[in-house]
């Protein structure tokens, strides 16, 4: 599988939450940045938040697993052992999440660590682990 970085650019309500969020809690390096946005290293990828007086919230209508999940959402793929380490990091900083760490589709080929949470602003976030990376599109 070869990689390659994405860009998403999407709102936020301010700079600070934002920066202690990805920043401060998510481990993310800040790139470029001004008064109305910045951007982050989203673990090999590009986040650019755009602050907005209106920021859309997620509905709850996805189904995964026989799990109602946040819509819309984004997120990465990171390495079992890292996900591991940031699971256990955002427990031990006290973060509720949507959806607390589990293994989806254990002992078949997609198997996979998943958490989802919220950024300060309410935006929906899936970090997701393959156990065996090279399944990542297994059907």
């Amino acid at each position: 599988m070869s990689w390659h970085p994405f860009h998403f650019a999407f709102y936020v309500k301010d700079l600070a939450s934002t920066r202690r969020f990805y920043v401060g809690l998510l481990g993310c390096r800040e790139g470029r940045s001004t008064d109305a946005w910045v951007d982050f290293d989203f673990f090999g990828s590009q986040l650019s938040a755009h602050v907005a007086a209106d920021v859309p919230q997620p509905r709850w209508t996805g189904q995964v697993d026989g799990i109602t999940v946040p819509m819309p959402h984004f997120g990465c793929i990171i390495p079992w052992d890292d996900f591991q380490k940031l699971a256990a990091r955002l427990e031990q900083a006290g973060v509720t999440f949507i959806i607390s760490p589990r293994i989806r589709y254990a002992g078949q080929p997609g198997e996979q660590s998943t958490m989802f949470l919220q950024d300060e602003s309410g935006n929906a976030i899936e970090m997701k682990a393959f156990r065996h990376p090279e399944h990542v599109f297994t059907a």
